[in-house]
This record gives C-alpha cells, structure tokens and sequence, in this order.
C-alpha cells in the first residue's frame, strides 16, 4: 500500500516515513504541495498525508486542487493550528482527517487505517471522470459526450483521462508525454500533436463547443469555450 507524505520539515518528514515503512507501508515523499500534486496526479495512492503549511501550494489548496481534478485518494490533513475554523477550512477543501500536532504516531497510523478502509470502498464507486457534457468511466474505459459514445483507443483515453484531470491547466508537450507515454520529451517527434488529434476529431468535430485547445507557444488545455 503506497502512501504519499507531504512536509516540509525534513525531521518531521523522516520520523513519518520511517514509521510508516517500519508500519509495511511504502511511501513517497514530497517537499511542497506543487510536487505533491504531480505526484497524486501521476502514481496511485492508498492515502495522502499532508501539512498544512506548505511552500508552493498549502495542504488546504493542494487538497482542494486534488479534488476538483477529480482525485479522490483519501487525505489526511497535519497542522499545528488546532482553531475549529481551520479544521472547517480543510474538511471544507475535501480532507477527510485532521491531525493536530504533535501527535502520537499510533493515533496516525490509526487514522490511517480507516481512512484507507473508507477510501477502498469510495474508489468503487468514484470512478468516473466528468467536465462538461464529457464523460469517462474508468472501469470499463467507456467514454461518452453529450450522452453519445465515443470510441476511443487506450491511448487516446490515457490522453484524455490526463486532460480532465487538469482541467483548465495549460499542459505543455513535456508533461503530456511524461505521464501519458512515460517519456522524456523529445522536441523531434510530434507524438503528442497526433494523439491531440487523433482526440479532437472524436470529442469535438462533431458538437459546437470545442474542448480541447491550443495554447500556442505553452501546450494544450482542456476548457469549455
């Protein structure tokens, strides 16, 4: 069971890490909430542990963030702000636990425990992806726009997935072919203008509003005009 552990605190951070491979857990480990999300975006967590007060975006923006891409990975949120309203704030961003520090590593990995028990059950029924009149179901790798069925190969929908869940980010060629293909961006080939492509004529030919656009000079972005 892989989790992910976002801290800023190196002491901090290895004491968690530690105690939670120590625990049989394999872990990763980010420094601020901007790899945190690539991450959580990229790899299959079990669960997110997170602190609040975080460089680049804090534990309640990277929660948030997660949750409107789609992520539903369950997340623990760790501060050392107790104020009822900052427990609003993060159940309010999407956290589903909150820890207050310091605290005693049991009651962690506690937490931990039902949150991972909790989150196998939501993941069996949160598998479908949706923006606009588009949508993905991710277990039987359907896709539909506007109730109609588009048929797409399994790239196309890695691509597609991969857009909705940065709906209205800028995606450039480099991050496209990292998480799609697992590929270091190669500026000779157009692999990524082809399969952009490939998608438009499915999801946008043949309805008015377009959803795949180009930002040129930056990458591609998913959005509704």
């Amino acid at each position: 069971m892989k989790i992910l552990v976002v801290e800023d605190e190196p002491k901090t951070l290895h004491a968690i890490q530690q105690g939670l491979e120590e625990s049989q857990y394999e872990v990763d480990i980010a420094y601020d909430g901007l790899i945190a999300k690539r991450l959580a975006l990229k790899n299959n967590y079990a669960a997110i542990i997170s602190d609040v007060i975080l460089p680049g975006l804090n534990g309640f923006e990277l929660t948030h963030e997660l949750r409107a891409s789609g992520l539903s990975t369950p997340i623990l949120l760790l501060t050392a702000l107790g104020e009822t309203d900052d427990k609003i704030t993060g159940f309010d961003a999407g956290a589903d636990q909150y820890l207050t520090k310091p605290f005693q590593f049991s009651e962690l990995l506690a937490r931990l425990r039902a949150m991972t028990r909790r989150g196998t059950q939501v993941a069996m029924t949160a598998q479908t992806l949706r923006y606009a009149d588009l949508e993905m179901n991710l277990d039987s790798k359907t896709v539909t726009r506007n109730g109609q069925p588009v048929d797409l190969t399994a790239r196309e929908f890695a691509l597609l997935e991969f857009l909705i869940r940065n709906q209205g980010r800028v995606l450039s060629k480099a991050a496209i072919a990292e998480h799609v293909w697992d590929l270091n961006f190669d500026t000779g080939t157009n692999v990524v203008e082809v399969y952009i492509n490939y998608l438009r004529k499915k999801i946008d030919r043949d309805f008015p509003t377009k959803l795949i656009h180009t930002q040129f000079g930056m990458g591609y972005v998913l959005k509704e005009e």
